[in-house]
């Protein structure tokens, strides 16, 4: 307290005088009246008390919520008391038993047509996750030009959006960047990213997930976006898929193998499907991605690009399906099915 009347406070590189102010029962008074009231001296020291305020909810963005990662992330989010979620998509199967929640905020739609709702919903939202993509193998082949415009070009509007309103954008990148790398282990910093030749289609997944990567990343060093890139390795458990998509060739392969399963249709390896895979349990991948988030709120030293996998878990869809084979013969239920089939080997 430089003086009190006039009323002067040091602060900073500087001083501050208090003209009018407020006691605590409310009432207006000249500074050196306020001095007086609240008992202050020259050379008195202020310590500020601070204020019992409840701590507002950070609000989560989930794009294509009532997909496979986004209703297990939304799950997990809501069991702490400190999120608020967004979402949006063209369903509500997986997430119907959030509907309901006070801390969950559902619109279905889709991204290519909610374009306005979805500028105003990232500018009032902390973290943005967009989960919105075609990543089925059979459409990179059947419907190459869906999959970029889907996959790339709306994405990239939202991570505009992100770099536009200063959000942190938490991106799913995917293993199929690294696609014919030969690398034994793969490295974020050192391994090649190589693909095929651009009349194979097959290819338009990974590259246009690939480009985003290194848009986020050069937005990031160039305009201060703050971001985290993950890559899930094959991440699978319940609700991953239902057996109708991999009816029309539209789920992951392990999907694929029950439908043939349970149908008793042959389980086809092509080439012996020898290629190594890493299979991730959901509820780990999940708690990954929720520590991520959980750090976005605390500091900007949080990691860049991250490979979310179980490199103990590593398995060829043949020895999946010789796995799940075994598993579905002593099922209890087996002999209500029709008779399985087993692998059949054939070349492409």
């Amino acid at each position: 307290m430089i003086s009190v009347a006039p009323l002067l406070i040091a602060c900073g590189d500087g001083a501050l005088e208090i003209v009018t102010g407020q006691a605590g029962d409310g009432i207006t008074m000249q500074g050196s009246q306020l001095a007086q009231t609240l008992g202050l001296v020259q050379g008195s020291r202020l310590n500020s008390q601070p204020a019992c305020t409840a701590r507002r909810r950070t609000r989560v963005l989930i794009l294509g919520v009532n997909g496979f990662i986004g209703n297990h992330l939304t799950e997990r989010l809501l069991r702490e008391d400190h999120y608020e979620v967004y979402g949006l998509d063209i369903g509500s199967d997986a997430i119907s038993r959030f509907l309901n929640h006070p801390h969950f905020h559902f619109v279905e739609g889709d991204i290519s047509i909610h374009s306005n709702g979805l500028s105003i919903t990232s500018k009032k939202c902390d973290v943005v996750l967009p989960l919105v993509a075609i990543a089925t193998p059979i459409e990179y082949t059947r419907n190459p030009l869906r999959v970029f415009e889907l996959d790339f070009e709306e994405n990239l509007r939202i991570i505009r959006y992100c770099v536009k309103y200063r959000k942190r954008i938490i991106f799913p990148s995917t293993s199929e960047v690294y696609g014919m790398c030969s690398d034994k282990y793969f490295d974020e910093d050192h391994s090649n990213l190589i693909v095929g030749p651009v009349n194979k289609p097959r290819w338009i997944y990974s590259v246009s997930k690939q480009l985003l990567d290194r848009v986020i990343w050069a937005y990031g060093e160039k305009e201060g976006l703050q971001f985290t890139l993950f890559r899930p390795f094959n991440w699978m458990g319940p609700r991953l898929d239902n057996l109708n998509a991999a009816r029309i060739g539209s789920s992951r392969a392990i999907t694929q193998l029950i439908l043939n399963l349970v149908e008793g249709s042959p389980i086809k390896l092509i080439d012996g499907e020898k290629q190594k895979r890493c299979f991730t349990d959901i509820r780990d991948g999940i708690e990954a991605l929720y520590r991520i988030i959980e750090k976005c709120g605390k500091s900007l030293a949080t990691v860049k690009l991250s490979t979310l996998a179980n490199p103990e878990n590593e398995a060829s869809i043949e020895e999946l399906g010789e796995m799940l084979l075994a598993s579905f013969e002593k099922h209890p239920l087996a002999p209500s099915f029709p008779t399985v089939c087993g692998l059949s080997r054939c070349r492409k």
